[in-house]
């Protein structure tokens, strides 16, 4: 199963596409970022990470994306413009016929380093030691998206996994 994690902002969306088999084998076929200038408007934020979404669905057809939930801001505007981003994603997906699942930061990295507090770090040396892909090869801001995408992938792929997966959005 092909699975593509995405942790969505407006300057810097990290990604990640993983192949996960029965028995949690784990291949990361690609991870990075969708960086967008500081300066640049919203609008062509957004169809940036749009865009850049696009090409990894045609470059690797997933099966399902992981997308992380939305959370508690204290700031309206953040939240919104994080809104915005999470937005252009899901209409990619659902353009393609994806099905999208969408889980709690903490649930992804609970799954991946075996706690909820874990730091960007921590998550790319465990993601390292189950993939055998170097620390060095994946960009910080591209962990939560990989992590995100093996929260899905383990549930999906254990036998009658897919009747514990949440509603896709």
């Amino acid at each position: 199963m092909i699975v593509l994690g995405v942790d969505t902002a407006i300057r810097c969306t990290g990604y990640g596409v993983i192949d996960i088999q029965h028995g949690d084998k784990i291949t990361i076929l690609d991870c990075g970022v969708i960086k967008n200038p500081q300066k640049a408007p919203h609008s062509e934020c957004l169809r940036r990470i749009a865009g850049g979404i696009r090409e990894l669905v045609n470059t690797y057809s997933p099966d399902a994306a992981s997308i992380e939930g939305v959370f508690f801001q204290k700031n309206i505007k953040t939240a919104m413009i994080l809104s915005l981003a999470r937005g252009a994603v899901i209409a990619v997906l659902a353009e393609h016929g994806i099905a999208s699942y969408e889980y709690a930061p903490r649930k992804a990295k609970m799954a991946v380093v075996g706690t909820g507090t874990a730091s960007k770090e921590q998550i790319a040396a465990m993601i390292a030691a189950m993939t055998g892909l170097t620390v060095d090869k994946m960009p910080l801001d591209s962990t939560d998206a990989i992590a995100l995408a093996m929260c899905h992938g383990q549930v999906a792929v254990k036998p009658g996994g897919l009747e514990f997966l949440p509603k896709s959005i």
